[in-house]
């Protein structure tokens, strides 16, 4: 797959090929619907917590006699019939909601999400994003140069670069994530990725496959062989 590359100005300068192990993979729905609910289910902080009528502090004496006194039965002053007493079907934080995905799934499921970019042409490639002092309205211009401003953008960079995250952080159409550390909650929030040809490159670096890029490196000098 052939792709674009721009300069910040928002003009074409050349093209590059994508890694097909990595943009060019076959979508599987549930997959990424797996992917996507065990990321949320692992970040689901469980705080919510009632006290039941062994938690709740006093109510060891028995109110009054069991007998006698013309009134109910009581045990404690704690029970859940009781006003201040503990609570009988409440939310524990004791419960675990976290989600077991396997590795190859998790990563497949994000490479599914790239390639549903690449096929899209959701993505933008410059060949570098730099800016000269820390400005938001540079990257606003980069953007509007990109004509992708009316999009939610991930900003996917090969490198930290503190004038650009802290130019970034007041967009809030804007995310800036790094691009050996992609996520599939982030890749499916965003319309566009924006990145560089290097974050391309640190992206096919990290997630792909060295047993399928040999295969098509094969592949190709087989088919070039046979033309010759």
């Amino acid at each position: 797959m052939t792709i674009q590359i721009y300069n910040q100005q928002g003009q074409e300068i050349s093209t590059m090929e994508l890694n097909p192990a990595i943009f060019d993979v076959k979508t599987k729905p549930h997959i990424i619907q797996e992917a996507v609910v065990s990321l949320k289910a692992n970040a689901r902080q469980n705080i919510a917590h009632t006290k039941d009528r062994g938690e709740v502090r006093g109510g060891g004496k028995k109110p009054w006699a069991q007998k006698g006194t013309g009134r109910a039965r009581h045990g404690s002053i704690r029970s859940p019939l009781w006003r201040g007493g503990g609570v009988t079907f409440g939310p524990k934080n004791i419960i675990n909601f976290s989600k077991k995905i396997n590795k190859k799934v998790k990563k497949q499921a994000l490479l599914m999400s790239l390639s549903e970019k690449a096929k899209e042409r959701a993505i933008k490639i410059l060949d570098k994003f730099e800016l000269t002092k820390i400005k938001t309205k540079q990257i606003v211009d980069i953007i509007k140069n990109l004509k992708i401003d009316h999009a939610k953008i991930l900003l996917a960079l090969d490198n930290k670069d503190g004038r650009v995250i802290k130019s970034a952080r007041n967009l809030p159409k804007v995310k800036y994530i790094a691009a050996d550390s992609l996520n599939i909650f982030d890749t499916l929030w965003a319309d566009m990725l924006l990145t560089t040809v290097s974050g391309i490159k640190k992206i096919e670096k990290t997630y792909g496959n060295n047993r399928q890029t040999k295969k098509q490196t094969v592949k190709e000098s087989h088919k070039t062989e046979k033309s010759n």
